[in-house]
């Protein structure tokens, strides 16, 4: 595996909510970082003590990966012959930061790059989203006559 391009669009189909945080799936940063997902997991394994706490990284549940498994993206069967033989694990944003720490090599590096690049990309639309979206309920309230509190 080599060094591609890590778009907006390509990050909008590896995004996902679970727990109320956008998370991204342990065998997608496992393509993105070039590692098979066995090895991803197991550089992960001997550095856990950086991912401790929901806030970097959590095993998904056997609900939460029937609910991935109805996702237009993906499809995944668990189970004995199926695609996987393990619950994913997902990281949060600063749990991919973290990965930054512990993943090595000039790939790495140069992924870790693109994908800070990214993120701030996405939270600072996320951003101007949020704002325009308040300009717009002002305005709004503003030509009804009520102010916003």
């Amino acid at each position: 595996m080599g060094l591609f391009e890590i778009t907006e669009e390509y990050m909008k189909d590896r995004l996902y909510e679970f727990r109320g945080k956008k998370v991204m799936l342990d065998s997608d940063l496992a393509e993105i970082y070039g590692y098979e997902t066995k090895n991803f997991k197991r550089q992960v394994k001997n550095n856990i003590a950086k991912f401790e706490g929901d806030d970097f990284m959590f095993e998904l549940d056997d609900e939460e990966v029937e609910n991935l498994s109805r996702c237009k993206n993906f499809t995944l069967n668990m189970g004995r012959g199926s695609n996987i033989k393990y619950k994913p694990y997902v990281f949060t944003e600063q749990g991919v930061y973290m990965l930054m720490t512990v993943l090595r090599g000039e790939l790495a590096i140069k992924q870790s790059r693109a994908l800070v690049k990214t993120f701030e990309k996405r939270n600072i639309m996320s951003r101007l989203n949020h704002t325009l979206i308040m300009i717009m309920m002002s305005m709004i309230q503003h030509s009804q006559g009520f102010t916003m509190t």
